[in-house]
């Protein structure tokens, strides 16, 4: 009988410091042994001449997940089989920080070795940090010799790494880009049936898609389909849209007996707005735009001309389902937009917008309410600034709008004397369609508004609204703006959906710790259900450190909102990195779970992330937000550097000497002004960062546009104290703080040249810095594998200076001799 010995197979799990070392694999999973059958040779050679070799078994498919379900393995030897088998032995590897070293397998010749399921023919190791799964796959044959194997890992002496740990794995980047979410889900108009749409994104960044009906009562699975669907506003039938024969039909489908229905065969287009009467929609035809005369010459008319398809125009279409015909609804030369269509079908409400350089706002809005049927249309708004967006109230006689505090003759402001309003900072009014008469809804409401909805079942006005770095979700009472918050069991309320008719309504959120969930709640008592934890599946089996607010009031006696979170593995007897994070501008950086710069992740890394919500931010009310206008930074500087030395000195297990900044875009520049204010940071990372005011506000696709926002009413000629003296290029010679500039050469909001300014500024007088371009990225790092290495940038760019570890940035960025 066969036997193969594994020496390094028994013991209990390894938990051991690697430092300049060798560590033994002493416990291994074990799966097998599955025996392959010799194959009956049908001739002596295959199409190649090539004659048959046994092992060529090696090569035979197997799961790896096989391996990592497999039992502790304790009898020193393999089992034995009488025909060819394959083993597998299964260990992980835990590493905190960036890893070097490699793999040793000794004996066992017909062997693969498979890290994280993929097969590696060098047995190095360049390990991000993560928990690996390392699996050796082996051939036996009946006949052969006993063989023993030792399994270990050599380090290079500076990482720390653990084997076969067992309180669940790290939550790596791969977590954070790859996997299912759900995408939107809506419910069917009696309330009885929801539609989920979830995405999945694989490795290498395709997209796959799928929808799936259920009972709302039962959760029971009526139909899964990968075409869009979307329900009927009528009645509990979905509808679609197919391509057949270069055609496009308009389809019925009934979600209890699959039965489909043909409903016009050559509609315009796929998307639209469908009636509540379902007898017609509404769509946008685009125009042909203006051409220059010289294909090598063009004349920018406005600043907004230099972007790609602003001359494109559309205006606005009705198709007839029953007859086919399309009508024009809509003449002219300002783009517009449908808002919205009354039960009856018989009314459009529809936004057209039109640009005033000369003026602040330099984009107006006029609102109308046309009569489908004699074509009368009602002016509501004319040119009209600071206007979001509208939605029309069911039975058509009022209109729910957002608008900045300066909107609608600033009847929704609510500020002392002499401050501006920001514009980010969203209110709700409502218009009465006979009299024009608007009523602010949220003027001494702190939240800032988002996304909202009327309600066919009880008249109310569902809406999301940025409340601090939260996302929660109300209901106002138009009649009498009576405000309720609905207490969502998430604290970032990513989208909702109303039935039409019955008291229910479903929402999707996420937390500072977990991943999608998906809730239903009975709007007559407030229960709460839980339709899905998708964040459990995601994050089965992974650890993550503790996420805790921490209550900060500055000097000026304002609270704001800070949070940290720990590494899984905290010790409050050591000291860790910490990575500062920040926004800075208009928006708070909220408790999403997977964002831009996944805080678990950096945690994981072993660093204490402390997440900062300045001055100047939306969603804490009025005064809070107006800060960020005319300050260039100024007061959200302070407050972060504030922030940053209180928690340092509050908290003794953070290194003071090892702390890293990070942002983007706004929160860029904020990095780099930082440091001419400040030597508390150890690095800094400006991503898509402004350097100069004065360039950007000329220079950016919307930089004059968003200086309205931030520099209202104040420009490059009457402000030199906001526009140079606050910009971090006048100030170059301030920073000695090692900075990484990242940016894509595409940007059209900040363009590239901000970066290429202030790091030539920097290489000049002689400080540490890096800039990484990102090819073909524009404003943010979308495409897959560029995200990916982007982000281990930044990794890589913190364990150089945050962690005294250049390996990995060396790896990525080897020296040129240049």
């Amino acid at each position: 009988m066969y036997k193969k010995v594994i020496c390094a197979a028994c013991g209990a799990a390894l938990s051991l410091s690697s430092f300049g070392e060798t560590i033994d694999i002493k416990s291994l999973n074990y799966s097998g042994p599955f025996e392959v059958a010799t194959p009956f040779m049908l001739d002596s050679i295959d199409a190649n001449s090539a004659k048959f070799d046994t092992l060529a078994i090696l090569k035979t498919p197997i799961s790896m997940n096989a391996a990592e379900k497999g039992s502790k393995f304790t009898n020193q030897v393999l089992p034995a089989s009488r025909t060819p088998a394959l083993h597998l032995l299964n260990f992980t590897l835990d590493n905190g920080r960036y890893f070097n070293g490699s793999l040793k397998v000794s004996g066992l010749k017909n062997r693969e070795i498979y890290l994280d399921g993929k097969l590696i023919t060098d047995e190095k190791l360049a390990l991000a940090p993560a928990t690996h799964s390392i699996t050796v796959k082996c051939l036996t044959l009946p006949g052969n010799q006993p063989d023993s194997v030792r399994i270990s890992i050599e380090s290079d002496g500076k990482t720390q790494v653990t084997i076969n740990k067992e309180q669940g794995r790290r939550y790596t980047l791969r977590d954070v880009m790859t996997g299912q979410r759900i995408k939107s889900a809506s419910l069917s108009p009696s309330g009885k049936y929801l539609l989920t749409t979830y995405s999945f994104t694989h490795e290498g960044g395709d997209n796959t898609f799928n929808t799936q009906i259920s009972e709302l009562s039962s959760g029971r699975v009526l139909l899964s389909s990968t075409e869009t669907l979307r329900w009927m506003p009528d009645c509990d039938q979905l509808y679609l849209t197919r391509n057949v024969n270069k055609k496009l039909r308009f389809i019925t489908l009934n979600p209890l007996t699959h039965e489909e229905r043909v409903i016009a065969d050559d509609i315009p287009t796929h998307s639209f707005m469908l009636s509540p009467t379902a007898d017609f929609f509404v769509y946008l035809k685009n125009q042909d735009e203006p051409k220059e005369k010289n294909a090598d010459l063009y004349e920018i008319v406005n600043p907004e001309d230099r972007q790609p398809g602003w001359r494109s125009r559309a205006s606005l279409m009705k198709f007839d389902l029953a007859s086919g015909l399309s009508s024009p609804l809509t003449f002219g030369y300002r783009n517009v937009t449908p808002a919205g269509i009354s039960a009856d079908g018989s009314k459009l409400l529809f936004m057209a917008y039109d640009t005033k350089v000369e003026q602040r706002p330099s984009s107006v809005v006029s609102l109308y309410l046309l009569d489908l049927k004699s074509g009368a249309c009602m002016t509501l708004l004319e040119n009209e600034g600071f206007i979001g967006g509208a939605s029309l109230s069911p039975d058509g006689k009022t209109v729910a709008l957002t608008a900045s505090p300066e909107g609608l003759g600033s009847i929704g402001k609510n500020l002392p004397d002499g401050m501006t309003p920001n514009m980010y900072d969203n209110q709700l009014y409502v218009m009465d369609v006979a009299t024009k008469k608007v009523t602010p809804l949220t003027r001494d409401f702190n939240p800032s508004v988002e996304s909202f909805a009327w309600s066919k079942a009880d008249g109310n006005i569902y809406f999301t609204a940025e409340d601090r770095d939260l996302k929660s979700l109300y209901r106002v009472n138009p009649t009498n703006g009576q405000i309720d918050n609905l207490k969502a069991l998430e604290e970032y309320v990513m989208s909702f959906d109303l039935s039409a008719t019955a008291p229910v309504l479903v929402y999707t959120g996420q937390g500072a710790s977990n991943s999608d969930r998906l809730y239903s709640v009975s709007l007559k008592n407030g229960r709460q259900n839980l339709i899905e934890d998708l964040s459990a599946k995601r994050l089965e089996g992974v650890r993550l450190g503790e996420c805790k607010g921490w209550p900060f009031v500055t000097s000026r006696g304002d609270s704001i909102s800070v949070r940290y979170i720990l590494p899984p593995d905290f010790d409050p007897s050591e000291k860790y990195p910490m990575i500062v994070n920040y926004y800075g501008g208009c928006s708070p950086t909220s408790r999403t779970f997977e964002s831009r710069y996944p805080h678990h992740v950096y945690a994981a890394h072993g660093y204490v992330v402390l997440v900062i919500i300045p001055r100047g931010s939306a969603g804490f009310g009025q005064e809070y937000a107006a800060h960020h206008v005319n300050t260039a930074g100024e007061g959200v500087a302070d407050d972060i550097i504030e922030a940053v030395k209180a928690f340092t000195d509050s908290h003794s297990w953070v290194d003071s000497k090892k702390i890293g900044c990070i942002g983007a875009s706004y929160g860029g520049f904020m990095t780099q002004y930082l440091q001419t204010k400040t030597d508390i940071f150890a690095a800094g990372i400006s991503h898509a960062g402004i350097s100069d005011h004065t360039s950007y506000w000329g220079e950016g696709y919307w930089g004059y546009s968003y200086s309205e926002v931030c520099m209202a009413n104040s420009y490059p000629w009457t402000r030199k104290d906001l526009f140079v003296d606050r910009s971090p290029l006048f100030n170059a010679d301030k920073i000695h703080t090692p900075l990484l500039f990242l940016h894509g050469d595409s940007d059209t909001n900040v363009p590239f040249g901000e970066s290429i300014q202030m790091y030539t500024a920097l290489k000049r007088l002689g400080r540490e810095t890096a800039f990484v371009a990102v090819r073909g990225a524009n404003h943010q790092v979308t495409e897959f594998n560029k995200r990916k290495q982007w982000q281990e940038t930044i990794f890589a760019w913190f364990a150089k200076y945050l962690q005294d570890d250049p390996s990995w940035w060396e790896a990525m960025y080897p020296k040129k001799s240049l």
